[in-house]
């Protein structure tokens, strides 16, 4: 969420930003409304204060024994509390409409992000690795993943429906492994870990800013204000939403969790395999800090290296991706996506997503600090993942397959599977 006032003096970029990411919003009828939402309030105020005053005037001329004049000011008084129920009435309205577009009001974007429309008009930053080429008939992680019953999508389709799927025997064991590995990581980088809620409020989801243009994309419990969550940055966030922090230095803290998306909007797309699933785990990185741009952009750098880092242990090559204005959420003001090759598709796949969102998700969440004067600021919020699981199983099964079906595992990982080198 932005400041009104901010917004009024940068309408058109507030526009401009709306109008790149797809937002349909209208800054004008904003403004407007808010104009409407004060006149509406100072009306109510001053119906207020009369009805103030012709109390205090009507107690007198009971004391006073002017019983005429006392029926004559509460003749007044009656039609004063009349309007001054419209009055409500005009300003509830005009408060409802003026917080529901605030509730769309985009981040900014930040200069050096590209213009474009979709992920296809990302613009690669760096890489690590060429893509891997093998000399044999190379196998998708669905046939690998069968050939050493690690994965089983058919009885994940029975038992749950679409995009389902069971990890079995190696399959588990990787998938823990891989977390594992980030979580350690991530502590020696002084991450602090959380166990957090995957249920939440409908007001956190919208504190968070993945309400109201993100609900069509989580589960709701019928006849339950709870939602589960797509991803542990909500309850993370949520954990310090309304507090007033110490952030001399920056706070840094994460989360295992499983995690739930619908995945509306995707019919037809990446129905086969793990890539796209309603059921997943991510291991999440969230840092909060001081009102500092350049020390907010240097954290999200910092976090978009942790990922990197992983990666590299993981021996897999990726690239890093400035993520084009049309491809943003939002509430996100810069955005990075990791790509890793993925064999079987012939083509990067997104496994990571790094933004730094300024103030926008800290006003929502009311999270702030007092700065050197003593006065509050609020402060800015980034996030990243660290690794999400099981799609990174997709690159490790298929960039690891050797000509007669096993898999070779990276030394970085062997310490979690009792020194296994190969899974044979």
């Amino acid at each position: 969420m932005l400041d009104i006032k901010w917004i009024e003096a940068h309408a058109e970029e507030v526009q401009h930003s709306a109008n790149a990411k797809g937002i349909m919003l209208s800054v004008k009828e904003l403004i407007k409304t808010n104009q409407h939402r004060i006149a509406h309030l100072q009306q109510l105020e001053q119906l207020r204060a009369t009805r103030n005053r012709l109390t205090n005037e009507i107690h007198q001329a009971i004391q006073g024994g002017d019983n005429h004049q006392a029926e004559q000011l509460k003749h007044t008084m009656k039609q004063n509390k009349q309007a001054l129920e419209h009055a409500q009435v005009r300003w509830q309205e005009a408060n409802q409409q003026y917080e529901a577009l605030m509730l769309l009001v985009p981040n900014i974007i930040s200069v050096d992000s590209p213009n474009g429309e979709s992920d296809k008009d990302n613009v690669e930053l760096r890489h690590y690795l060429e893509p891997t080429a093998f000399d044999f008939p190379a196998r998708d992680h669905v046939e690998l993943g069968e050939i050493h019953q690690m994965i089983d999508i058919q009885s994940g389709t029975k038992t749950s429906g679409s995009r389902q799927y069971y990890l079995t025997g190696m399959g588990f064991r990787l998938h823990r492994a891989v977390q594992q590995l980030a979580i350690d990581l991530l502590m020696n980088k002084g991450f602090e870990f959380m166990e957090v809620p995957l249920m939440v409020k409908t007001e956190a989801m919208v504190n968070t800013g993945f309400f109201p243009l993100g609900q069509d994309q989580s589960y709701h419990l019928e006849g339950e204000d709870y939602w589960l969550v797509g991803t542990s940055e909500v309850p993370l966030i949520s954990y310090f939403s309304g507090k007033k922090l110490d952030v001399t230095q920056p706070i840094k803290v994460a989360a295992v969790s499983t995690c739930f998306r619908s995945e509306v909007g995707s019919a037809g797309r990446d129905t086969s395999g793990l890539y796209r699933v309603h059921q997943f785990n991510k291991v999440e990185q969230v840092v909060i800090c001081e009102d500092d741009i350049t020390l907010s952009q240097q954290l999200h750098e910092e976090i978009t290296e942790n990922a990197e880092e992983l990666l590299q242990l993981l021996e897999l090559p990726y690239r890093v991706m400035a993520v084009c204005s049309g491809d943003m959420s939002q509430k996100t003001y810069k955005q990075y996506d990791i790509e890793t090759w993925m064999p079987s598709r012939q083509a990067y796949g997104e496994t990571h997503s790094s933004s730094n969102l300024l103030q926008f998700q800290a006003r929502r969440a009311n999270i702030a600090y007092l700065d050197t004067d003593g006065k509050p600021k609020y402060c800015h919020t980034l996030n990243n993942t660290a690794v999400a699981t099981p799609r990174i199983l997709i690159p490790l099964l298929e960039n690891h397959q050797q000509q007669d079906g096993s898999i070779y595992i990276p030394k970085a990982l062997r310490p979690y599977l009792q020194g296994l080198e190969y899974i044979k």
